[in-house]
Order: structure tokens, then sequence, then C-alpha cells
């Protein structure tokens, strides 16, 4: 009932005529355990340690830890892999690449044994905070139900609302730029291409029979953190990081499906294909402090802030309709570069994240022994889009609507097996960021149906380190797990009488195998 409430009002407002919305928030938003092998191996819980560059992301204050100068480099391999199920239909994708993960240094600056400033430390440093390379795919037997007749209800809440106004569109001589604003621009391509239909007194699609979809993603967020910190009485450790932020993202999917006709005969199909980039600069702002509430312990406290993160977005798309329906004997296509001046594809826009908050706590025991643990909030809904002006952009509503706050935990340890070798393991678990009710509600000028709703994730670490005299080695192999729900597109809602065909989200297993090796030296 809530999800039918939200669909009604949000045909009903403008403001979803832009096509930026929750999933390009959380997108951006979000950031995965990554960094040097010795903090990924320990689930990144060393906020209140420090001592790793990595900390410079988390806690800055942790630079503040460090004595030595330091250097080091982090690359690896990244294995991801999706196991779809639609109703009874197993699909699985895998993909194997090699990344540079982490470079940067440490320049530490003693001021003196006696004096309250001990150290002012300097530090840079390079992590891939996101890796968007994925393959996907899901597919199975659509059972009448199809991504046509979620068109033709998208055309009716946008006016579609008799044979003359379906008439003028298909026969405009270029109904893309003369309905630009009025009806959905994918509801247009439907026309176009016979997808949808105007027999009677409604908008009407076909009946599915079974689709097929598929989805390549590339390109990562790089985050480049500039800090300093400072180290009083050894007790009392303040860190500062400036962030600077480069996104690249390329999506293409291609979702087929096949037809039948009111007699449940084959009615042929047809193919949407999308093209979609994203690519943008942020920066944002951390500052942490570290204590160690009693003189002769080495336990300490840790507490961050980070700043929203302030991105500067551009997305351009494109997409292709190809059809062959049986009913009509002709095939169409449509691809809109080709019918729109390229300025209609590319949007320029901002993004502000929320807030961050880091809280952490951490110990060592006989110089043998380290553990850290600590918990991270961020109110996802916060988020804001805003046009290059300053204005809020309609897909604001579904940002609050569709996204929650996101609590993550993370613990791990090191031991030191021998003076020049260690064993570390961590964990991490996030909470959803998405409602349960959450879905992609297509915009005037959207062409992707489709969306995932991603659910908690485990993320488990293991890794070994060697210390030599100055040069130093690590390795750290990392285990993503979580679920989502996948749909191609949206349930088939009849405004008229309420009524909804719920299409079955398609339940689906990812996993990430991550393998890291950190080659550096202090001296």
């Amino acid at each position: 009932m809530k999800k039918n409430l939200l669909m009604v009002c949000g045909w009903l407002l403008l403001t979803t005529a832009t096509a930026q919305n929750a999933y390009d928030a959380e997108r951006v938003i979000g950031s995965e355990l990554n960094g040097t092998a010795r903090f990924v191996g320990m689930g990144g819980a060393m906020s209140a340690l420090g001592g790793d560059m990595s900390v410079m992301g988390t806690n800055p204050a942790g630079l503040g830890i460090y004595r030595s100068n330091d250097i080091a480099l982090s690359f690896g391999f990244n294995n991801n892999a999706a196991e779809s199920n639609f109703n009874g239909t197993i699909m699985k994708q895998n993909q194997t690449r090699a990344s540079l993960d982490q470079i940067g240094f440490v320049y530490t600056n003693k001021i003196g044994n006696t004096t309250s400033l001990r150290f002012v430390n300097f530090g840079f440093n390079y992590h891939k905070s996101r890796n968007f390379n994925r393959l996907f795919s899901a597919g199975g037997v659509l059972d009448g139900m199809s991504q046509t007749n979620y068109l033709a209800d998208e055309l009716d809440a946008w006016g579609m609302d008799s044979p003359s106004k379906f008439d003028e569109v298909l026969n405009s001589q270029n109904p893309y730029t003369n309905y630009w604003n009025k009806y959905p621009v994918l509801g247009i391509m439907g026309i176009t291409t016979g997808l949808v239909d105007y027999p009677d007194d409604t908008t009407i699609g076909w009946n599915g029979d079974s689709n097929d979809f598929y989805s390549r993603e590339t390109g990562g967020i790089n985050q480049y953190d500039f800090s300093v910190a400072f180290n009083i009485e050894d007790r009392f450790y303040i860190g500062a990081t400036l962030g600077v932020y480069d996104l690249k993202y390329n999506r293409y999917t291609s979702y087929m499906e096949y037809l039948n006709d009111d007699e449940g005969y084959e009615n042929g199909g047809y193919t949407l294909e999308n093209y979609y980039r994203m690519e943008g600069t942020g920066v944002d702002f951390k500052l942490g402090v570290i204590v160690r509430p009693f003189e002769n312990s080495p336990f300490r406290l840790g507490l961050a802030v980070h700043t929203p993160t302030w991105y500067d977005l551009s997305e351009s798309y494109d997409a292709t309709i190809n059809s062959d329906i049986t009913y009509w004997n002709e095939s169409y296509s449509q691809t809109l570069s080709n019918e729109l001046n390229p300025d209609y594809l590319i949007y320029d826009y901002r993004m502000v994240t929320p807030w961050k908050f880091n809280v952490s706590m951490g110990t060592t025991i006989e110089n043998l022994v380290a553990i850290g643990a600590e918990y991270e909030y961020q109110d996802y809904s916060s988020a804001q889009l805003k046009d290059i002006d300053g204005f809020e952009l309609g897909g604001q509503v579904d940002v609050n609507d569709f996204l929650k706050g996101v609590h993550t935990f993370r613990v791990g340890m090191e031991a030191r097996l021998a003076p020049q070798f260690s064993v570390r393991a961590g964990y991490n678990y996030s909470t959803a960021a998405f409602q349960d009710y959450a879905y992609n509600q297509l915009s005037l000028y959207g062409t992707n149906t489709d969306f995932n709703n991603t659910k908690s994730k485990n993320t488990c670490t293991l890794g070994l380190g060697y210390k030599g005299s100055s040069i130093y080695a690590d390795i750290a192999y990392k285990y993503d797990m979580y679920k989502s729900d996948f749909c191609a597109f949206d349930s088939n809602y009849n405004f008229s009488t309420g009524e909804t065909d719920l299409l079955p989200a398609a339940q689906v297993d990812n996993s990430r195998h991550q393998l890291i090796l950190t080659l550096g030296a202090r001296f």
C-alpha cells in the first residue's frame, strides 16, 4: 500500500522529470574496504590504532602515531560474481581483473621528546574507494507481465489519454523534440517501435513470455587524501584530511523480451539497449582525534567526522530499441542520439553526500597483539541532488524516501607470530542502504527501468605480514557477500483500478574476492 501511494504521488509531481534518482546517489555515496594489505587484513578497524596510511581516509589522527617515514604501493586482483534466480531460472556471471589499489607516503617531522608537540606528520594516500567493475545477467519466464505494459502505464500517467494524442505522437515528424518535457522519452520510443498501442480507451502493451537481461559496468571512484596530524605528549593525536575524488562510471545494459499475443501464440519480441556514463569530481574534509585516556595504558579512543563530499557530476546516456513484433508485420529501430541533439542527452548537476561519523577503540597487548573495533554511521537519505544553479532536483524525493541510514561495524586483530611475521583477521557488517519498497521510478528523460536493491553486506578478511629492518610486505584476502533483489522493470500499475501485478524480484547472491599485495619501506 505504501509503495502504491508513493507511486501515485510521484506521477502527480512534475519533480519526477529529472533522471537522477536514489540509485545514482547510492552509487556515489557508497565506499568499499580497500587500501593497504595490512589495513584490509584487519578489516579496516584501525581508526584508533593508527600507524597505517590508509587511516587518512577514516580517522586522520592515526597519522600522528607514525614515528618514521613510510612509502607503500598496493595492487592485486578482484573477482566479482553474481548468481540470479528469477522464477527458477538461474544465471551466473563472473569477472576477474587486476587493479592498482593504493599508493602513498608519510613524512614525519619530529619536534622534540619533551615538548608538548612531539610530531607533526604529513601524508598522501591514493586508494580506489569503490570498484564498479561487474557483469550481471538475469531472466526467465514472465507469465504475461511485460515491460511494455509498464511503458503503457507511464504514458497514461503523463496524460496519454486519447487515441488522437497517440496518433499525434506517431505521426509527428520528430516526436522526441516535439514532446520533450511532455511524455516519457522511453514511452515515445515504445510508440515509434510498436511496443505500445492505443486501440480503445487506454494505452496497452503486450503479453510477456520471457526475458533476458544483461549488464556490464566499469569504472570506479579514486580517492586522494592529503593529510596532516599532530602528536601531543604521545597521548593526544589530532589530524585533518582534504579528500579529492575522481569518479568514472560506465554502464551498458541489454534487455530482451519475447512476447505472446492475446491467444498465447508467439508474437516476436524486442531489445532495449542502454548506454550510460557518469563522471565527475568531488572534495571533502575529514577531522579526527585519538586519545589515550590512561597515561600508562595502550588503550585508545578515536572520533572522526567526515564532511559531505561536494560533487560536480556530468552524465550522458543513449538508448536503442530494436523490435520485431509479429503483429505489425514490420521491424522497427530507434536510437535516441539519431533523433535528438546530443545536448539533450547530457546533464550536469551537483550532489552533496551525507555527513559521516566514526567512533573507534583499539589497544595492544604486550606489543604482540593489536585489537581494533569501530562503528560508523551515514544517513544516505540526507544526500542532496541539485542542478548547477543550486536548485533541488526532482530525484530528491526518491533519495529521501528510498534511502536510509547505514550502520557499519568493523573489528580486526593482528598477532605477531615472530619478530618479523604477523597474522591478521577482520570482519565488517554494513546494513542495507535501500528501503524494502524502493524502486526505479521512470522519469521523463530516463530510459532504463531496472533496479537492484542491495541488502546488508558481510565482509571477512585475512592477512599476513613481513617486516624487515626497513622493507615490509603484506598480503590480504577479502571476501564480500551480500544479497539483493533485482527487477528488470517495476510492477505494472493500473491507475484506473489501483491494481498492481507484482513482478517477482530476481533473488541475487553477490560476492567479491579480492587479493591485495602491499610493498613498502619505512625509514
